[in-house]
């Protein structure tokens, strides 16, 4: 699969072997068990490493879930509220906000005013502080009770992590929970590099190229 006739080698250990025709790199690498993997195809001439492909790939897949997980966008919830909101009606907002905070999203409290009742803001800010109290462990207040024209609202954030990180660590556990009398480890940390320029590396002597 590598094409280029002459290629920079970097052995198992990372240890610079200099530049040598690919075949005799092919070779090398099968004589001592490894693929030849190109890790660096834009340099010049192109960076091969020897080293285990099928581990190299599992980390390589490894590190994509993990920047995925890190990547979940927390969500924007508001919850409005009226000033004479029965406590029914209260306690199910309530509950709804400790749902999203659950999920790991922020929640905007809104309490709108409607006709003389903005001259009673105050009532609006004690139902705010009233409602921060009933989800005090799952939130912390981000932004104080504050008013803008009609309305008074607060901001909090969630004290849980994402739905889905939660999610992905459980089974993260559970896959690689061991079981009794297994005592297999997990394959160790590839030597391998990603490549400068972002590009997929290509294995000689497999057929087959990253992320096929």
């Amino acid at each position: 699969m590598i094409r280029i006739p002459q290629v920079r080698v970097v052995d198992e250990e990372g240890n610079q072997m200099g530049v040598m025709p690919t075949a005799e790199a092919l070779r090398l690498a099968q004589d001592r068990g490894y693929d030849l993997v190109e890790v660096a195809p834009m340099a010049s001439p192109p960076v091969t490493r020897l080293l285990d492909y099928g581990q190299f790939k599992y980390e390589q897949a490894r590190r994509e879930k993990e920047a995925r997980r890190h990547q979940r966008s927390v969500e924007f919830k508001e919850i409005r509220l009226k000033v004479k909101i029965g406590k029914g009606d209260f306690d199910t907002k309530v509950r709804r906000a400790i749902q999203f905070l659950e999920d790991g999203d922020r929640v905007k409290v809104t309490v709108q005013f409607r006709g003389r009742e903005l001259s009673h803001a105050h009532l609006g800010r004690d139902l705010l502080v009233r409602f921060a109290e009933q989800v005090g462990e799952h939130a912390n207040i981000e932004r104080q009770p504050l008013l803008e024209g009609k309305q008074m609202s607060l901001v909090m954030t969630s004290t849980h992590k994402p739905k889905m990180q939660r999610k992905e660590e459980e089974q993260d556990g559970a896959d690689g929970a061991p079981e009794e009398g297994d005592q297999t480890e997990a394959p160790a940390e590839s030597p391998a590099a990603a490549a400068p320029d972002g590009s997929k590396p290509v294995a000689a002597g497999t057929g087959k190229t990253a992320g096929a």
